[in-house]
């Protein structure tokens, strides 16, 4: 046998292992344009993409178990959060219709669905109406309840959705999480434009739907309480009509009773502008027979004026206005009234006789429609109720002694001490009773305005307060006081009490009056 040489062995290796050397280097040829073939897909499709996946999943989650069943009150209600594109909150009256509010800008919606009237609880307040006077706070605790609830289970619906649907798309769990905390995100971020866009005004400015469209003529919305403002203050009058009557009939009152000939001053104060007062003023001259009205000022809140209108109804209260300028009530304030017929404005001392007592007052002498605190204000106070006091003994070395001294503020009708038997103030917009150290009896009154446009600046409006003063027409000594006390804007409470002075109670020796 022939022997074959060892380079032509070695081509022919070379040949046989040609094919797959080439079929080897054309597949690395060909891998990297194989991968050219399927496209990578771009990251903001991605995030585009993971979006719409959490939305998805958070609605549907919203949809399944976002919800709350709620019971406000004497009703039935369901709470829902929903994605909406402006917000707000939509209360749903079926089959009455709905009513939209304003109250926030987020990319969520509350929907609240009155289901129906409970009649077991509804029957409850008709059997034991007194608890109706509580039933507005416990409405705010039941909407609280229902609201926290509602943001825990709508928390727990939008991640849990989100993350769900997550893993069904991808079936990864790590997108899925990730799904579950931008869900989480977005909730946050939601709940933090709510908070910032919150109007709790939007309340005031309801849009109707469905039948409750027709709710503004029948019931009236926010703006209807300047409109309608007058019959607030017929009814408060009324109230005060009623309430006196009964006062009067009653057995349980102070030994006091007063006689025809006894004199009954009205002391009023503090008024600011709020129109009701002049109706439950007139109310009260005619319910007790009142003989003179005394204002101890602040009657207007910027002494302008523009405001002057505003006391053209004292001409027509049926009973004399004697008057003291106030700390928002300006010379113009004081012109207009000398004007007006049945009113005597007193100021720097002077003294007049009105229904048988003789009064004197002093007008306050700042002028701060602003609130402020002016300097020297305190030492201005004390000046006018020294001129006050000066003025008083020029009448007691006259033969005409002052029976009743006005001033604005406490701290000028305390330099009256032992001057006169009482003296009247206002200002501090409650009332007090104080026997000064020598003898003269200071009386505040409360606002007689309910402290006007201030009554709503604290958590509750300010009572309207005013008081009856009888004085014995012979010696012209305070014999008793009752103070009323009504319910500020709003509230229709009304409270009268009797007070009697010390030397009136039963079994106490009168004491004599106060060095002059």
């Amino acid at each position: 046998m022939a022997r074959v040489p060892s380079a032509i062995l070695t081509a022919t290796h070379r040949i046989r292992r040609a094919p797959r050397a080439l079929a080897r280097h054309y597949r690395a040829r060909q891998a990297p344009s194989a991968i050219q073939l399927v496209p990578q897909p771009h990251p903001w499709s991605r995030a585009l993409g993971l979006l719409t996946v959490v939305l998805l999943g958070a609605w549907l989650g919203l949809l399944i178990v976002g919800n709350v069943r709620v019971p406000v009150g004497p009703m039935d209600t369901t709470m829902t959060l929903r994605p909406s594109a402006s917000g707000g909150t939509k209360i749903n009256v079926s089959p009455l219709g709905a009513l939209q509010l304003d109250s926030h800008v987020a990319p969520v919606r509350l929907d609240v669905n009155v289901d129906q009237l409970d009649p077991e609880r509804a029957q409850a307040l008709v059997d034991h109406p007194e608890r109706i006077s509580g039933l507005q706070d416990e409405v705010a605790r039941d909407v609280a309840h229902g609201t926290r609830d509602l943001a825990i289970r709508s928390c727990v619906a939008v991640v849990a959705g989100a993350t769900a649907l997550g893993l069904a798309v991808y079936r990864r769990p790590r997108r899925a999480l990730a799904a579950g905390g931008l869900a989480l995100t977005l909730l946050a971020a939601s709940a933090g434009t709510a908070a910032a866009t919150w109007n709790p005004n939007s309340v005031l400015e309801p849009k109707f739907s469905g039948l409750l469209s027709s709710a503004p003529s029948l019931v009236g919305d926010a703006r209807s309480i300047v409109t309608e403002f007058d019959v607030y203050q017929k009814e408060l009058a009324r109230l005060v009509t009623n309430v006196t009557k009964l006062y009067d009939a009653t057995s349980t009152l102070p030994t006091y009773q007063p006689d025809p000939t006894t004199i009954r001053v009205l002391h009023v104060s503090d008024i600011h502008l709020n129109p009701a007062s002049w109706k439950i003023i007139a109310s009260l001259v005619e319910q007790y027979q009142v003989n003179v009205i005394v204002d101890s000022g602040d009657t207007m809140d910027h002494g302008s004026a523009a405001e002057n209108g505003f006391l053209d109804p004292i001409e027509d209260l049926g009973a004399p206005y004697v008057w003291v300028r106030g700390n928002h009530d300006s010379k113009i304030t004081q012109q207009y009234l000398e004007d007006l017929k049945n009113v005597h404005v007193l100021d720097d001392g002077r003294a007049k006789t009105v229904a048988g007592l003789r009064f004197a007052g002093m007008g306050d002498p700042q002028f701060t429609p602003d609130r402020t605190n002016k300097t020297g204000a305190e030492a201005s106070q004390e000046l006018a109720g020294a001129r006050l006091a000066s003025a008083l003994r020029d009448q007691e070395a006259a033969g005409t002694p002052v029976d009743v001294a006005i001033a604005h503020e406490p701290s000028a009708a305390r330099k009256v001490d032992g001057e006169v038997p009482l003296v009247l103030a206002g200002h501090l917009h409650h009332d007090e009773m104080e026997v000064l150290d020598r003898g003269t009896r200071l009386r505040i009154e409360g606002s007689t305005g309910g402290s006007g446009l201030r009554a709503i600046e604290g958590k509750y409006p300010d009572p309207i307060e005013t008081s009856i003063l009888y004085f014995d027409r012979d010696t012209k000594r305070l014999q008793a006081w009752d103070e009323i006390e009504l319910g500020g804007l709003g509230l229709t409470t009304a409270e009268v009490s009797r007070h009697l002075p010390e030397e009136n109670h039963p079994g106490v020796t009168p004491s004599s009056p106060p060095p002059s």
